[in-house]
This record gives C-alpha cells, sequence and structure tokens, in this order.
C-alpha cells in the first residue's frame, strides 16, 4: 500500500504531530508513575491485611467482570477515533452514538452474568452483594467510552485523572479502611466498586465539559447496529488482546488454589507496570493513526509507529530489569508467601517486553486489517491455551507465565512483519542502541543481586534503571526522539524516528 497521490512533504510527520505524540505520551507516562505509586499500596494491603486467597478470589471476579465490560465496549475505545474522524461535523453525535450502544451491551452482559453468578465465583456460596457485583459493568463502560472521546480531543489529562488517580487511590484507601471493619471479607470486592464509580464520575464530568448536549441526536437503531456491526471485528481484537492477559489466570485457577493464583496476581500485576508505558501512548496514538490513515498518509502513520515502538521500548526495557532483576525481594514485600513467586514474575516481565511490538503494531492494524489482526490474535491465544494446557498442571505458575511470553513473541513477530507488509514500509521499533544500553545495567543488576534486599529495592532498582537510562538517553535518542523530554520543539519537521528529514 503506498500513499498514492501524496507528496513527499505531506507523507512526512510534522513536527506538530510528532510533538503530539511525544506530549500525550509524556502525559500519559505521568499517569503511569502516579498509578504506580498507587497500585503497590494496593498489592501491599491486600497481600498483608486480606491473603493470597482472598486477593485470589478477587482476581478472578474482576477478570470476568472486566471481561464482560471489554467486550461490551464493541472496540468503541479505539473504534470511536475513526468514527469521529469521518463524521467530522458530528463528533457529538459519535459519542452518543458509542454510549447508547455500548450501555445497553454492558446491561445484557451484566444480566446474564446475575442470573449465573457461579462465573463470577465460582466454588463458593454466593452472597447478595456478589451476586449483583456485575452490576458495576456499565460504569467501567461508561468510563472507557467517555476518555475515549476526550482522548480525540487530545484530552490526555482526563484519563491520568481517571485511571491513574481516581480510580487505583479510591481503591488502595477503600481496602485499606474496609480492612478493620465487619465488612473485612467482602473489603476487596466493595472497594472496587466503589474505585470504578469514582473513576466513571471522573471520566464523565471532562467528557461532559467538552461534548456537552448534542442537538437534534436521537437514537437510531439502525446507525446503532451499523456502528456495533462495523466495530466487531475491533472488538474481537480487544478482547483477544486483553484475554490473552487474563487466559493464564482463568487455567491457572482451573488447575491451582487460590493462593497460588493470589501469587500470580501480585506478579501479573507488577509485570503489567511496563505494558501501561506502552499504553500511554494509547489516547493519542489512535486519533493520529486513524487521521493519517483516512487520508492514505501510509509512510506517516508507518514512522508515527516506529518512532512510538521506540519510546516504548526503550522504556519498556529499563523497567523491566529494574523490576525483574530484584523480582524475589520486591515479591517478599507483599508477604513472605509472595516471594516464591519471583520466577513467575520474570517471566511475565519477558512476556510485557515481547508484547510491546505487536501492541504498537495493532493500533494500525485494527484500522487497516481487522479481519487478519483479529485472526492473529485469535492465533495467539490459541498458542497460549494450548502451552498453558500442557505446562500448568505440571509448573503451576511458573507455567502459566512461559506460556504467554511464547506466545506474546510469536505474535510480535507476526504482526510487525504484516503490519510493514500492507503500509510498505518498516514499523518495528527495535534499534541496536537497546542492546548497546541494556548490557551493561544488566551486569550492574547481577552485582546488586549481591547486596541486602533492602539495598536491591532502593539503591539497587534506581541504579539499573539509571544506568540503562544514561546510556539510552546518549547512545540511543537522536533528533525527534528527545521530543519524548521536550516542552517544546523549535527548528525544522523532522520524522518520527531519524535526525533527518525523509529522503524520498
Amino acid at each position: 500500500m503506498a500513499d498514492t497521490g501524496v507528496s513527499m512533504s505531506a507523507a512526512e510527520p510534522t513536527r506538530e504531530e510528532t510533538a503530539a505524540l511525544a506530549r500525550g505520551g509524556r502525559t500519559s507516562f505521568f499517569g503511569f508513575v502516579l498509578r504506580l505509586a498507587a497500585r503497590f499500596p494496593f498489592l501491599f494491603i491486600a497481600g498483608r491485611l486480606y491473603g493470597a486467597e482472598a486477593l485470589g478470589r478477587f482476581a478472578y471476579a474482576t477478570m470476568v467482570v472486566e471481561l464482560v465490560a471489554m467486550f461490551a465496549t464493541l472496540g468503541l475505545k479505539r473504534g470511536l477515533a475513526e468514527a469521529m474522524a469521518n463524521r467530522p461535523t458530528a463528533e457529538t453525535h459519535s459519542v452518543y452514538d458509542a454510549m447508547l450502544v455500548s450501555l445497553l451491551a454492558s446491561l445484557i452482559g451484566a444480566a446474564l452474568l446475575i442470573l449465573v453468578p457461579d462465573i463470577v465465583f465460582p466454588g463458593a456460596a454466593i452472597t447478595p452483594l456478589e451476586r449483583f457485583f456485575p452490576l458495576i459493568i456499565p460504569a467501567i463502560v461508561a468510563s472507557d467510552i467517555a476518555l475515549a472521546a476526550c482522548a480525540f480531543r487530545h484530552d490526555i489529562g482526563a484519563t491520568v485523572r481517571a485511571r491513574s488517580l481516581v480510580e487505583p487511590w479510591v481503591l488502595s484507601i477503600a481496602a485499606l479502611a474496609l480492612a478493620f471493619t465487619a465488612l473485612k471479607p467482602d473489603g476487596l470486592i466493595i472497594a472496587y466498586l466503589l474505585s470504578m464509580v469514582a473513576a466513571a464520575v471522573a471520566s464523565l464530568m471532562p467528557a461532559w465539559a467538552s461534548y456537552g448536549f448534542a442537538p437534534g441526536w436521537r437514537p437510531r437503531p439502525a446507525a446503532l447496529w451499523s456502528l456495533a456491526r462495523r466495530n466487531l471485528a475491533l472488538a474481537g481484537a480487544d478482547i483477544a488482546e486483553w484475554g490473552a492477559r487474563r487466559l493464564d489466570i482463568f487455567i491457572l485457577g482451573r488447575f491451582a488454589p487460590p493462593e497460588i493464583v493470589g501469587i500470580y496476581y501480585v506478579a501479573q500485576q507488577i509485570a503489567s507496570l511496563p505494558q501501561r508505558l506502552k499504553s500511554s501512548f494509547d489516547p493519542i496514538l489512535a486519533p493520529v493513526l486513524a487521521t493519517n490513515l483516512a487520508k492514505g498518509l501510509n509512510t506517516k502513520a508507518a514512522l508515527h509507529i516506529r518512532q512510538v515502538g521506540f519510546w516504548v521500548s526503550a522504556a519498556q526495557l529499563g523497567v523491566v530489569m529494574a523490576l525483574g532483576i530484584p523480582g524475589q525481594a520486591g515479591m517478599g514485600l507483599f508477604g513472605p508467601i509472595f516471594a516464591s513467586g519471583f520466577i513467575v514474575l520474570a517471566l511475565l516481565l519477558l512476556a510485557e517486553l515481547f508484547a510491546a511490538q505487536a501492541a504498537v503494531a495493532e493500533s494500525a492494524l485494527v484500522y487497516v486489517a481487522r479481519g487478519r489482526n483479529v485472526s492473529w490474535s485469535l492465533a495467539g491465544i490459541t498458542i497460549q491455551a494450548g502451552l498453558s494446557l500442557l505446562l500448568v498442571p505440571r509448573y503451576g505458575g511458573e507455567g502459566a507465565a512461559a506460556a504467554l511470553a511464547a506466545s506474546a513473541l510469536i505474535l510480535s513477530i507476526a504482526k510487525s512483519r504484516l503490519l510493514a507488509r500492507l503500509l510498505g514500509h518498516p514499523v518495528a521499533g527495535w534499534r541496536w542502541s537497546l542492546l548497546l544500553a541494556g548490557i551493561p545495567a544488566f551486569a550492574l543488576g547481577m552485582l546488586v543481586l549481591r547486596t541486602p534486599e533492602p539495598i536491591q529495592l532502593t539503591i539497587g532498582n534506581f541504579a539499573i534503571l539509571g544506568t540503562f537510562a544514561g546510556l539510552i538517553w546518549r547512545f540511543g535518542f537522536k533528533g525527534a526522539d528527545r521530543l519524548l523530554f521536550a516542552r517544546s520543539l523549535r527548528g525544522k519537521d523532522f520524522p518520527a524516528d531519524t535526525a533527518e528529514p525523509l529522503k524520498p
């Protein structure tokens, strides 16, 4: 696919677009740091005050409701950007259509889980609170759609406030407070409900301020059905990607006791932090790619993908080493029983590193090859499921994590190659400078392991990350790469991943 009829200057990313990607990623990265600051207190509270068994039950229940919520969004977390780009004179109507169709789907999903509560809480007596726990699904869906609408207008701050401030801190504070009351048996569930409601309010308020009423809008069944049907492939991709990160817990929960699931959940939550570095770019990358691809600017889209891919890889590799090398000491913070999960943590961190390029490539594949993207995602889940069923009964959590890492590597290679072929340009964000910076940081990490655990978790973490960051900045970040840390941009336009203008 070539950029037919488009001049080379038009096909190059402008400094405004590249700066917008950097600014959006920088804002969301700040949100990632805030979310990290709240996530660890929650895991500490849950592990120390509630125990691995309660945490495992909580993990399984929230996994189910979030899966249904993901399905109910019908792919509109990313598909909304395309719908709005195609209706520039009726953006507010598109938001209202997406919100209504998603809420209808969420109510159907919630009703199903209420009728069959064993899906959410298997193998135990169901309390009234647990039976109606799925009613939180519409709040989750409304929050997702509202934040997607805000992101289309480059309001990334709304996502930071809702997802990185309100949601995690309400969860942590409520879990801590409820641990010392008669409600402790349901404390984690109640805390989750409160956090999701608070996040929904924090999401809907800025969306309302940005869009307000939609004069002349009314529900149109045919248009709503068309919107839902058009985004089914995108919904399938979302569910496949999300499901790949939850399938391991589902299979593990069928072969292992809740304590093992709880340990795995803590490792998974820590390992998912690097993944959030990639998702930091999602709110701004989706509208930028949707707009460029709609105009046929494949070269520009490929360069944006390659740029973001490098930014994500650089950030993830440093964080993976800082978290993974002293992993046993880190897991032990949440209780002595959790320290045994350090191998699981290492494998899950590798999985996140492998999955980064596939996730970035999918940001464009959902617009240019939805069917093939879903097919590859389903193939990845099939590979993961087969390996999990083979390895989990024998190796437990380590087997589940290894299966996820293997499938993530396969998908990363397949999706990057598919997108490169469709756009006619390379899209991989890998550079040799990552290896140049990674080897010394890893060697330092091996020395850090010889120190006491408190040193590993303080000076050691920062030493590993600082060494990698200093080397990658010196030898890896050139030209437009440094926009990620720039407040303003002066001078000429740069293509996304080079210090010189793109030559025809």
